[in-house]
């Protein structure tokens, strides 16, 4: 699964490994995973005057990325997760568990900064866009 920083590169800025991993989920090399609170949080970034984004763009570039994810219930209560530092990433930590995940690919240092006591989990790892890129041999050229 994805966070919102990382879906944002793929989507907004697009080049590099960031561009690489758009192209490999809209072609089914992996399956991003959603929940209503990521998706949540995805709308209200793409939201940001900063990005220049009018409702049509915003609407496009969730039309890149939603249509290939799969949608995951995080049960209530949710699946017990490591403390987070950040109570914002509990939902991405929350739906990696609920969803089975291998992956929870992120820029954010304080998710980045659980991968030790996350690693026990069942197989799933959080990692770097480029750690993600390199495991799945995703490459720029």
């Amino acid at each position: 699964m994805l966070d919102t920083n990382v879906v944002l590169s793929a989507l907004v800025f697009g080049g590099g490994v960031a561009g690489v991993l758009r192209q490999a989920w809209q072609q089914g090399v992996f399956t991003p995973l959603v929940s209503t609170d990521t998706v949540r949080e995805l709308l209200r970034v793409l939201a940001y005057p900063r990005f220049r984004l009018n409702e049509s763009d915003q609407e496009s570039l969730l039309a890149d990325y939603l249509p290939h994810a799969e949608v995951v219930r995080v049960p209530q209560p949710p699946p017990l997760v490591p403390d987070c530092r950040d109570p914002a990433d509990l939902p991405f930590l929350q739906l990696a568990m609920a969803g089975r995940a291998r992956w929870l690919v992120s820029g954010d240092g304080d998710l980045l900064s659980l991968a030790d006591a996350f690693r026990s989990r069942p197989a799933c790892r959080i990692v770097t866009l480029a750690a993600f890129a390199r495991d799945m041999r995703l490459s720029a050229h």
